[in-house]
Order: C-alpha cells, then sequence, then structure tokens
C-alpha cells in the first residue's frame, strides 16, 4: 500500500511540472529559479532587465537578458508563458537540519580528498589500450617520416629542375652575349677597314 501511494504522488509531483508555467513578466525570484538552468545571478537579471525594458513581449526576448542563450532558452521555452498565473511551484528551501547533514558530509568529503590515495596497478584493459595508443603512435609517426620523406624527394627534383633551366638559361644568355661580342667585332673591323684610305 505504501509503494502505491509513493508512486501516486511521485506521479503527481511530475505531473504538477509537467503543468507548471512560469510568467516571466510577473514571475518572482524563486519562481524563475523553478526554471530549467536559471538559478539566481539569472532569475535576477530576468527581473532588472523587466524593470528596465518593461514585460517580455515574446519569449524570445529573453536572450537580450544578460547570461540567457539559445541554449538557456531552447530548455526554458516550454515552461515559460507571457500572460496568466505563474502556476510553477517554488523550489522548497532547505531546512536547518538539511543544511547540517550537507554541511557534514561535505567536511566528510573533504577530508577523504585530502588523504592522499594509493596509487592503484593499471588494469589489463589499461595496458592493452596503452599498447593499442603507442602503436598507433609509432604507425603515425611511420607515416609522418614517409610523408616528409616524400615531401623532401618533390623539393629536390623541383630544385634541380629549377637548377637545369637556370644553366639552360645561362647557357643561351653566354651564346648570346658571345654572339653579340663577335657582331661588335666585326663590326670594328669593318670600320677600320672602311677608314683605311685605298692606294691608287
Amino acid at each position: 500500500m505504501k509503494k502505491i501511494l509513493l508512486a501516486f504522488i511521485a506521479f503527481l509531483s511530475f505531473s504538477l511540472s509537467a503543468f507548471a508555467a512560469v510568467n516571466i513578466n510577473t514571475a518572482t525570484q524563486a519562481e524563475l529559479e523553478t526554471l530549467d538552468g536559471v538559478g539566481p545571478v539569472k532569475a535576477q537579471a530576468i527581473i532588472d532587465y523587466r524593470k528596465k525594458n518593461g514585460n517580455f513581449k515574446s519569449v524570445d526576448d529573453l536572450e537580450k537578458v544578460e547570461g540567457i542563450g539559445p541554449v538557456t532558452l531552447q530548455n526554458v521555452r516550454k515552461d515559460v508563458t507571457l500572460s496568466g498565473a505563474t502556476t510553477a511551484v517554488a523550489k522548497p528551501s532547505e531546512s536547518k537540519a538539511t543544511k547540517e547533514v550537507k554541511s557534514a558530509k561535505a567536511e566528510k568529503a573533504a577530508a577523504a580528498a585530502d588523504k592522499p590515495a594509493k596509487a592503484e596497478k593499471p588494469s589489463k584493459e589499461a595496458k592493452t589500450a596503452s599498447k593499442e595508443d603507442s602503436v598507433k603512435a609509432d604507425k603515425a609517426a611511420d607515416k609522418a617520416a614517409k610523408d616528409k620523406e616524400k615531401a623532401d624527394k618533390a623539393a629536390a627534383k623541383e630544385a634541380e629542375k629549377e637548377a637545369k633551366k637556370a644553366a639552360k638559361e645561362k647557357e643561351k644568355a653566354e651564346k648570346a652575349a658571345a654572339k653579340e661580342a663577335a657582331k661588335a667585332e666585326k663590326a670594328k673591323a669593318d670600320k677600320a677597314t672602311a677608314d683605311k684610305p685605298t692606294k691608287k
């Protein structure tokens, strides 16, 4: 009987939260904090924006609020409204006893964290994964070395090609210079012949 009663209460609490709607134009900070992804800071930012700019005209206006982006808007879109009464139930505040229990648990956890942890032996899966990672890294290094060697060969081939091209151009330039020098020499000789007086 207790299980049925607990199940019924759980069902009702989920049902109420499913039908809950928060009117972003009239909600209190506590009511705004019931929204998914909205804490005290964002709730206060919504209230401040509402005070400064007036009521929201559309749910999309929430994106104009500092700290609320597309993700938060997507999370709260189904739970907010612009009119009507807020039907969401504010989160109950924690009792003093609950806070003390949480505080004690937090202190215990902090004390446990301060103790040095024992080094655990790596499991077989960890060793296997480590070996696989090592093999993958070796393969990647080999591939990188081969790629570098290939690139070096291509660069050397290109450099050799450029050197041959430069040598051909130099040879061509030397031939042209020799031809020009020969022309100049011939012109000089012709001029010298033309300048000599002829005897009769």
